[in-house]
Order: C-alpha cells, then sequence, then structure tokens
C-alpha cells in the first residue's frame, strides 16, 4: 500500500512540475488527478497537501534564477554590498502580490469550501483559455512596451498582481496563466511576463503554504511526511526543466497554443464528469 501511494505521488509531482509554470492551472490539474487517482490520505492533509507540494516547484524557480534574485553582493571586490536594482524589484513583486495574499488571508475557507470543484476547473480552464486567445489575437500586431523586467513600473506590478486575485479565488484559472495574460494586457513582452510570473511565485507560495501548514498543524504522520518530501523533489527537478522549455518556447512563440489545449482539457472534463 505505501509502495503504490509513492508511485501516486511521484505521478502528482511530475503533473505539478510541469503544469506550475505552464499557464494550464497546476491546481486545476491536481484536483483532476485527485478524482481518477486519489491518494489514499484524510481531507485535511490532501488539502495541505494541495499547496505545499508547490514549493519544490518555487525551489526550482530559485535555483534557476538565483543570480538575477539574490539581493546582495557576494564578492569582495564590489563596490556595495546591496544589489538595489534587484531590492527595486523584490519591492515590485511583493507590491504586486499584496492583493492576492490579501484575498487568500481572508477568503481561504470560504475559497476551500465552495469553489475548490471539478466544474469551476472545468469552466475556468475554458474560460482563461479564451482570454489568453483573444489577448494574443489583439497583441498579434501590437510591439511590447516593456521588454525588460526592470522597466515595469510600480503600477505596472499593481496591475499583474490583480489579476492574479482571479486565480487565488478560482481553481482552474492558473496562477501564471492569470498573471501573464495580465502583464500581455498592458504590454509587457512574453519573456518578461514569463519571468515576472516566476519571481512573483515565491513570496505567494511560501506565504500560502505557511498558511496552510499552520491550518493543518504539526501532527503529521511518517507517511504523510513522505508523501510531502518526494512531491516536492520530484515536483523540484520537473519544474528546472518546465522553466527552462517555456522561456525558450515564448521566445519564438504566443500563447495560443495554451489556450486551445486548456479549452479542450475545459470540455473534457466537464463531460468526465456529467457522465460519472
Amino acid at each position: 500500500m505505501a509502495f503504490i501511494e509513492i508511485i501516486k505521488t511521484i505521478i502528482y509531482g511530475v503533473v505539478e512540475g510541469i503544469t506550475e509554470w505552464l499557464p494550464v492551472s497546476s491546481t486545476g490539474h491536481l484536483i483532476l488527478l485527485n478524482s481518477l487517482m486519489p491518494l489514499n490520505v484524510s481531507d485535511g492533509f490532501w488539502d495541505m497537501f494541495l499547496v505545499v507540494i508547490q514549493l519544490g516547484a518555487v525551489l526550482a524557480v530559485v535555483v534557476h534564477f538565483w543570480n538575477r534574485i539574490w539581493p546582495f553582493n557576494t564578492t569582495v571586490k564590489t563596490k556595495s554590498f546591496i544589489r538595489y536594482d534587484v531590492m527595486n524589484l523584490w519591492t515590485k513583486i511583493i507590491v504586486a502580490c499584496i492583493p492576492a495574499a490579501v484575498v487568500g488571508i481572508f477568503l481561504d475557507d470560504w475559497i476551500d469550501a465552495h469553489l475548490y470543484n471539478s466544474t469551476v476547473v472545468a469552466i475556468m480552464l475554458i474560460l482563461v483559455g479564451i482570454a489568453f486567445i483573444i489577448v494574443e489575437n489583439n497583441n498579434r500586431n501590437l510591439p511590447p512596451c516593456i521588454t525588460n523586467i526592470r522597466q515595469i513600473t510600480y503600477r505596472d506590478a499593481l496591475l499583474i498582481g490583480l489579476a492574479q486575485v482571479v486565480a487565488a479565488v478560482f481553481p482552474g484559472t492558473s496562477r501564471s496563466g492569470a498573471t501573464i495574460i495580465g502583464g500581455l494586457m498592458i504590454g509587457i513582452e512574453r519573456t518578461v511576463a514569463a519571468e515576472f510570473t516566476f519571481f512573483m511565485a515565491i513570496p505567494v507560495m511560501l506565504g500560502a503554504s505557511l498558511l496552510k501548514v499552520f491550518k493543518f498543524g504539526f501532527a503529521i504522520t511518517g507517511m504523510e511526511f513522505l508523501i510531502l518530501i518526494v512531491g516536492c523533489l520530484v515536483a523540484f527537478g520537473v519544474s528546472i526543466v518546465a522553466i527552462k522549455f517555456l522561456l525558450n518556447y515564448v521566445k519564438n512563440h504566443d500563447f495560443k497554443v495554451f489556450g486551445y489545449y486548456r479549452i479542450v482539457l475545459g470540455f473534457i472534463v466537464l463531460l468526465y464528469f456529467l457522465i460519472k
């Protein structure tokens, strides 16, 4: 039995690692996967696992972008210990995270109780997929206004943060999907929008994970602990590959393929649960 649960966890980690960074909704995929292949755990642990497994994906961002996000100089020859350009970037990231953080703190339990279901996931997969296609078509002949991440203003960061609120409320939206769409709508170049989304994930996921862990408590069994560790490690390894893939892909392609994927998957989900 324990071996089977670990195999399931590995599959969950692979799905999380791929879908966390591609704008197709990791939470939505995990909820759907749980309907097909549920882990043999309590409801409380599952709610916590669904969020905490994202820590592995976050660690992949930290490792991949370490030289760009660490705000302190570590070499002796540098004139200043603080990298002020990186500190400025982090300030904008925090500003972008505030709206979703407020929603998460006050509405987390209500969202879990009323919106974490297959119907909401399917509808949001379809709606956000359509949004990707519309936004990309509208931007087709428009050159981006922002081509470097340091050109993002505090106003831009706040607008992207407001887009992230949709993902915080409706599972199936995709946090990366909502923030990338928000970035594209205000004229941010695709690669820059993707990178800013990756950086935003660090405080968002750390905060969400801590919130879930404290709500669940620390009375965790050895098997549950093993499931968490395995899920996070697998998600970390797969995320490294997914991040590199997405950044290379959007250099020469738009996001419409993800929009079409979301629409098809959304209708499949609706049909599956309707027949079921």
